[in-house]
């Protein structure tokens, strides 16, 4: 047995199904035990605008803009990340990311790694309007 792990991103679910772009959660088909890893690619109008925002109750959240440019709702603010901006979310900030631009935007999102994500997570219905 090896001290490593290797996965291609096109090998992990995509958590999205029919939703257009994708979500691949690669914490655990890489078997990470304390960090949590997960690729997204945004197209255009997808994301949470005129759905529903999250919080975490103990999870922080980092985010890393890797393409694109990204509005994320954190709170009452608005803030626009572009390619290579990176920002940290406290456990407890309503959030939500949206892509308005013609480009797919990708992005990487880490935190710890949890068992229960379901349990950690809360969920705000009309937390972004359109």
């Amino acid at each position: 047995m090896s001290d490593y792990q290797v996965v291609k991103l096109e090998d992990v679910d995509d958590w999205l199904g029919d939703y257009p772009g994708e979500m691949r959660g690669i914490t655990y088909a890489i078997g990470a035990e304390q960090a949590a890893l997960t690729y997204r690619r945004m197209p255009q109008h997808t994301g949470s605008k005129g759905s529903y925002g999250h919080r975490h109750k103990t999870q922080e959240e980092l985010y890393l803009v890797l393409s694109g440019k990204l509005q994320f709702k954190l709170g009452d603010e608005i803030v626009e990340l572009g390619k290579h901006h990176a920002i940290r979310v406290a456990p407890q900030t309503w959030r939500g990311v949206w892509n308005d631009e013609r480009e797919d935007a990708e992005l990487v999102i880490v935190s710890t790694r949890i068992d229960d994500p379901q349990g950690e997570t809360e969920t705000l219905d009309g937390f972004w309007p359109e």
